[in-house]
């Protein structure tokens, strides 16, 4: 039965599996049932459930919605653990770049701001001279 709750034809069944099916290298398909397995606590209980959340990440990456940058995960995990041994103010290393990220974008746009009063009383100054 089709999701709608009709009967389907051979027809139908043969058309809905071609449009709805990827076909992948056996490879692929292993290495990703082999992380599966591995990696249980992600959560992923199938391969398509994988192969779903892996083409939205892509997507979203190739849309350019957000910026990925890669940190190597030796690193991070001790970016974490500074800091929650130091007690820093943070939650987690996330937390940490994030924070420090709108910290430094703060400043950039005082920054921006006091140049433009510079510039501006600069401008107002030679104006007023120049008459």
């Amino acid at each position: 039965m089709a999701q709608t709750g009709k009967m389907q034809t051979y027809q139908d069944a043969i058309e809905a599996m071609l449009t709805r099916s990827v076909i992948l290298p056996t490879e692929l398909l292993a290495e990703i049932e082999n992380f599966i397995e591995e990696n249980k606590h992600l959560g992923y209980t199938t391969r398509e459930e994988f192969i779903r959340d892996s083409a939205r990440w892509r997507l979203k990456f190739l849309k350019k919605e957000c910026e990925y940058v890669e940190i190597p995960k030796e690193k991070y995990g001790r970016l974490n653990e500074a800091v929650k041994m130091m007690n820093m103010p943070y939650y987690n290393a996330q937390d940490f770049i994030h924070k420090q990220m709108e910290h430094v974008l703060e400043q950039f746009d005082k920054w921006l701001e006091e140049k433009r009063d510079v510039t501006h009383r600069l401008r107002n100054t030679s104006l007023s001279h120049g008459m």
